[in-house]
Formats: C-alpha cells, structure tokens, sequence
C-alpha cells in the first residue's frame, strides 16, 4: 500500500470553491443519545432548526449557481447500509421546494431489512418498516458533477415523518460520534485508500458470466479514465492524493489527502458512485467487490487526533517521532480491545473475511490483532514520519465497507479507550516494533463476528441499539443467501 503522506497539513486541504458549492453552512437541532457510560451526549443532526429566512437565502444562492451553469436536475443522494448511493433526481426547477420540504424516499430502500417481523426495532412496528422516510440535504454538500450531464448533487440526512433522525443512518452516526469528539477538544483528520478492480463489461461465456481485466500493464493506465477521475474529484473538492497499481490483475489503488471530520467519508462516498460512472463512460466496470478465492480489495483509514483548533497533531508525542502519545495509545488501545466487533462493523462480508486467513491454519477460527510502527503486516499501523505526520492506519477495513460507518466504528472503538483512560502500552519502550501484547481476538467467520459485536456493551451503546439490531437483521440475511449474492453483487454492481 502507498502511504499517505499529507497528514503534515494544519488546515482543512479541501477549500471551497467558489465556481462549484455554495460553501454554506448550517445549524441543526439536537438529539440526545446514550453514550459508553450512559451520559448524554448531543449531536446536531438536521438543518430543521436554521432561521427560515436564513435558509431561504441559502436555497437562493444554490439556485442562482443553478443558473448560472444550467444545471437541469439535482440527486438527492443518501446512503444505505452497504454504504451504496441511494438517491432520487429531481428537475432543477424544483430544487427549492425539496430542498426546504424533502425528499420522500422507502424506509427499506437504506435499511434493507427485507423482512422485520423478527426484529422489532426502533421500538416500531412493521407498519413504519413500510413506510417512507424523508431526505433532507446538507446544502453544504451540493456539487456540480463534472462527468454527468447538468446535473448536481447535494448529500441528504435520513428523518423520519415525526422529525428524527433515523437512527440506522451509519452518515448520521458517524455526525454523533465526530461531534463527541469535538466536546471534548478532539478533531479527526482522515483520509481513505481504497484498492478497487477495473474491468471489460461482463460477458456470457459457456453460460458462465465472464468478467476480464481491463488494465493489464501496471504503468500505463486509461489516462483520459484517471485524468477524468482525478479532474472531476478534485473539481467537487475531493482531492485524490495518488494512484496506482496494486497486486491483482486490473487491480489499483487511489489514496486521498485527509481531511477533518465527517469530509473523508463524504468524500470516500462520493467516490465510490464516481468511479463506477466515469469507468461506465469508458466502456468499464469498476469493482470494489471482494472475491471469494481471487482477489482482495482493502479501504485502509488513515487517522489521527488534532486540537478543536487544527493546529497540533495530538498523535505526537513530542520525544521522539517513533513513539505514539498517551492520547494516542489510549485510542491505539480502544481499537485493540473493541477489534472482535470493530472487523464485523469494517470487514462485514464473508468474502471480507477470508483475507484476515489467508496466511493460516483452515482450522483456526480466530486470529490475533496486532500493532506496529510502519509494519504494513499488523492490523493497526502507526506512522510516524514527522511532527504532524502522525496517524494510525485502521487495516481492518475492507472496500466493501460503508465508509460512514467504518468512521463511526473507529471513533467509537478510540472514544472509549480515551475516555477509560486504556493504556497496553506502559511497559514497552519506544524502540520495540512488534510489541508481545495480550492478544485480542478476531474472528474469521462472520457469523462469529456477530456474536462479538452482540457481546461489545460499548461499541452497541455507541452505535445504538436500532442500528445494531438492523445490521445484524441484514447480516444473518446475507449468510442465509451467501451462495446466492456472491454471483449477483459480482455483476450486477450492488457492491461494485
């Protein structure tokens, strides 16, 4: 894996710009939920709150850039579980209206629950399973797509006909946690890697569903495929750090730069609907799909903890550059402890799974999570490269994996190592590479993984118990239909 090199910045990388996003932002209601150690904690989830006027105002300046760039119609995306672009494309003409009111979207279309009559959750009944949600957009986040024709976007939080939040909704999760991070003084800088395959379109061969490489030398790639893709990510304020070749056949490798808060995963959403749009113009499908026996797609996140300011990496130690922090390895620790259901939440398919044994035994059932120091072998990586270039690399993480909830999960596995005050680290010094630990254990099926999130009283109460009940529901599901999806996500690009 390349690593990320940019985590020397003190500022937010990604500016506003101006010819492309409206750069507003908004106030939002609060809604309490139950932390690790049952107190309260407040995350501002909803743009319900903000003055009509001053809202109005903000619509209008979207609708004069509308104008402006004759822009004829606007997705209004939110994201599923899967972490899969579910969305609904309005005429431009209509923008202020469902800007202000919403967007009607299915429950199930994000929740994918395709059966709640054994699980009763959120305290409802299957009657508000059926139901629809509304979809209220960030305003913030509205972009002009440059590889599609007129049309813009704008991301959208999940509520409810009652006003709440839906509390499934892994973006909104991800918004709480960031936001108990930052009571305490704590910003998050991140940025993904995702590996990802690129292929000719599928074929039908003998009966079989066929799919070849459509990148074949490990230098010479589709230019005007990448130049589009680094253009148009760049253009919407995603800025693509590196890409390259990586291990497979078709298969690369795209590292962003890192950005503060919930960016990195908008950003990690955003490309992943790109890339499958841009490899479709160019005659392409791009995957990040993990195969059973052939190939692994991993979406490493790269992470660290700065002051409410952004001005000092809370990750250095100040001594020397090979030695995390205390704050730091309270957080190393909580992902450690929480590992077992931090891989079902990161690593959530069974294909995921199969990389974590690719090295051992068929009849182990678990393996042990591991740290380092610039050891692209363990499960948790530290880099140290400088005095702001220090950050811990999550390795868990499969490409497959929602990248909203990979944040949430993470967050929420560091939190509680900082708030216990966890340190594993007291007895080593700074010079040990692989230090003899007490394992922590990860299980290789996912269905024992399962059972370790069900277990994991803290990483349940952070998420909440609606989400979790639903994850599960969905998981069992695809267990029960393993044999079925594995074809079908392959080629018809659910998971692609």
């Amino acid at each position: 894996m390349q690593p990320i090199q940019s985590f020397e910045g003190k500022q937010n990388i990604i500016p506003n710009k101006s010819n492309n996003t409206a750069g507003i932002k908004f106030d939002h209601p609060s809604t309490d939920e139950s932390s690790c150690s049952g107190s309260k904690q407040v995350y501002s989830a909803s743009n319900g709150s903000q003055n009509p006027l001053q809202l109005v105002s903000s619509v209008e300046q979207i609708k004069q850039q509308i104008a402006r760039e004759d822009v004829r119609f606007v997705r209004f995306e939110a994201a599923d579980l899967h972490g899969v672009s579910r969305s609904k494309t309005i005429p431009a003409r209509f923008f202020q209206e469902r800007a202000i009111g919403g967007i009607y979207m299915p429950r199930s279309y994000l929740e994918l629950t395709l059966s709640p009559k054994d699980n009763e959750v959120d305290h409802i009944n299957s009657m508000h399973f059926k139901s629809d949600i509304i979809l209220k957009p960030e305003l913030d986040t509205f972009r002009i797509l440059p590889w599609t024709e007129k049309t813009a976007r704008v991301i959208c939080d999940s509520f409810t006909f009652l006003g709440d939040p839906l509390l499934t909704s892994p973006r909104f999760l991800a918004k709480r946690l960031l936001h108990q991070l930052e009571e305490i003084g704590f910003l998050l800088h991140s940025a993904f890697t995702y590996e990802f395959c690129v292929f000719a379109m599928a074929e039908i061969i003998n009966a079989k569903t066929v799919s070849f490489p459509a990148v074949t030398l490990l230098t010479d790639h589709d230019q005007l495929f990448i130049q589009e893709l680094f253009d148009g990510m760049y253009y919407i304020g995603g800025n693509i750090e590196s890409f390259s070749s990586s291990i497979g056949p078709g298969q690369m490798e795209i590292s962003f730069q890192p950005d503060y808060g919930l960016q990195a995963a908008d950003n990690a959403f955003t490309f992943k609907t790109a890339i499958k749009e841009v490899a479709k113009k160019h005659g392409s499908i791009a995957s990040f799909y993990t195969d059973m026996v052939g190939f692994y797609n991993s979406g490493i996140l790269s992470h660290s903890l700065w002051d409410i300011q952004g001005k000092k990496n809370l990750f250095y130690s100040g001594k020397h550059v090979q030695e995390l922090s205390d704050i730091g390895k309270n957080w190393l620790s909580g992902l450690l402890l929480h590992s077992a259901a931090l891989s079902c939440l990161v690593a959530p398919g069974v294909a995921c799974r199969k990389h974590l044994s690719k090295d051992i035994k068929e009849s182990q059932e678990n393996i042990s999570a591991t740290w380092g120091l610039n050891n692209n072998g363990s499960t948790f990586n530290v880099k140290s490269y400088c005095k702001n270039g220090t950050y811990v690399e999550n390795k868990l993480c499969s490409a497959m994996a929602n990248p909203y909830l990979v944040l949430a999960a993470t967050v929420a596995a560091g939190l509680d190592g900082i708030k216990k005050g966890l340190n594993f680290f007291d007895s080593l010094n700074s010079n040990t590479d692989l230090p003899e630990l007490k394992t922590w254990s990860i299980p290789l099926k996912l269905e024992d993984a399962l059972t370790a999130l069900q277990e994991d009283k803290c990483i349940r109460a952070s998420l909440g118990e609606p989400f979790i009940q639903y994850f599960i529901a969905m998981k069992q599901y695809e267990l029960e239909t393993e044999e079925i999806d594995s074809e079908r996500n392959k080629f018809l690009e659910y998971f692609i």
